[in-house]
């Protein structure tokens, strides 16, 4: 078995403050909620909260010189086989997030996954996972440097 040597690992560079607020302001702008906020974990990582509720992660990344970053949010919505999704996705999201324009939709010739979306704008996907016999989400919200290229410190 081959040895991975320097050149073949990948190093992110970390979250600094002027990111992490950055952040802040483009989810408490995108959201609508004021109460969201951004708190670096050291290296490339940043939880997000509501008030006190962590919501989920953001992973930082670099690719050839361009930065973006991923929420990523892991939604469990219990063990009932007669759940329909999109009805319970649409109240956890607007309710965690406290936004009643989020909402969720089916995605054309796909049943892993669904789209989110604030209005008309496109947040992102909610992938299923099924694990020993639980079905959860993730919700990936891909946030890229120019989404943050308006926000202030």
């Amino acid at each position: 078995m081959g040895q991975l040597g320097p050149a073949t690992i990948k190093e992110r560079p970390p979250v600094n403050v002027q990111e992490v607020r950055q952040l802040d302001a483009y989810l408490k702008k995108l959201f609508g909620n004021q109460s969201i906020r951004v708190v670096p974990r050291g290296g490339e990582l940043a939880g997000v909260f509501v008030g006190e509720d962590e919501l989920g992660e953001l992973t930082a990344d670099e690719d050839e010189g361009e930065r973006s970053y991923n929420f990523r949010m892991v939604i469990q919505l219990g063990q009932d086989p007669t759940i329909q999704p999109v009805p319970a996705l649409n109240a956890y999201l607007r309710h965690r997030f406290d936004n009643d324009k989020i909402r969720v939709v089916t995605r054309p010739k796909k049943v892993d996954s669904l789209e989110a979306y604030i209005g008309d704008e496109f947040l992102g996907v909610l992938f299923v996972e099924n694990e020993k016999g639980r079905r959860s989400y993730i919700f990936e919200l891909p946030i890229l440097d120019v989404d943050l290229a308006d926000m202030t410190e």
